[in-house]
């Protein structure tokens, strides 16, 4: 079996990879994700590949400190209204965000990338489109007052295994790639790596 290192600190990728059966150890990258992402802004580049650059840029910096091993990096960018979102910064900020996409649709943009000795070999990138519901100022206020600061800690405001599912009417795509990371393919990828047996 191939040594694998997790270049997250995401507690629910972990436990997605973990629940696959997955034995890995976790290294967090330690990046400057706003420092990659400002020339990518000013030059158009879509979320999508945003979130590609971004799980690249991960696997690659935590692959240079962890010689010989597979490191898988991830990332995952919310599209709105034709631009990119970012985790609130605050409990107001969450409301605002919140209130915003009521009634509205948004597409989350999951990637993920393995690297080894600081180069990828392999990358892929799942969306899912998301409808939410439409709701009001007072339900906004009952859901981040349960919810607390976890609304802070998603690009979104929310959390759809716990929560957040109530704010939605439709989904369409991978639970997997809403939890922020496209497993399918990536288990797919380790089998062939030998990681996980075929």
């Amino acid at each position: 079996m191939t040594d694998l290192v997790l270049a997250s600190g995401s507690r629910i990728r972990a436990e997605l990879l973990q629940n696959a059966g997955l034995t890995f150890r976790i290294d967090p990258a330690r990046v400057d994700e706003r420092a990659i992402e400002a020339p990518l802004l000013e030059s158009g580049v879509s979320p999508e590949d945003i979130a590609k650059v971004l799980a690249e840029a991960k696997a690659q910096e935590t692959s240079s400190r962890n010689p010989g091993v597979l490191v898988v990096g991830a990332d995952q960018v919310l599209e709105f209204g034709g631009a990119r979102l970012t985790k609130p910064d605050d409990m107001e900020a969450a409301r605002r965000q919140l209130l915003a996409m009521s009634g509205k649709s948004h597409a989350l943009h999951s990637a993920a990338a393995i690297a080894r000795d600081g180069e990828t070999i392999w990358r892929a990138v799942r969306t899912v489109r998301m409808k939410m519901r439409a709701f009001g100022p007072e339900f906004v206020g009952r859901y981040l007052a349960a919810v607390g600061d976890d609304a802070l800690a998603s690009v979104g405001a929310y959390q759809l295994e716990g929560r957040g599912v109530q704010l939605f009417d439709a989904i369409d795509g991978d639970y997997f790639t809403v939890l922020g990371l496209p497993l399918l393919p990536l288990l797919d990828e380790l089998r062939r790596q030998g990681v996980l047996e075929t």
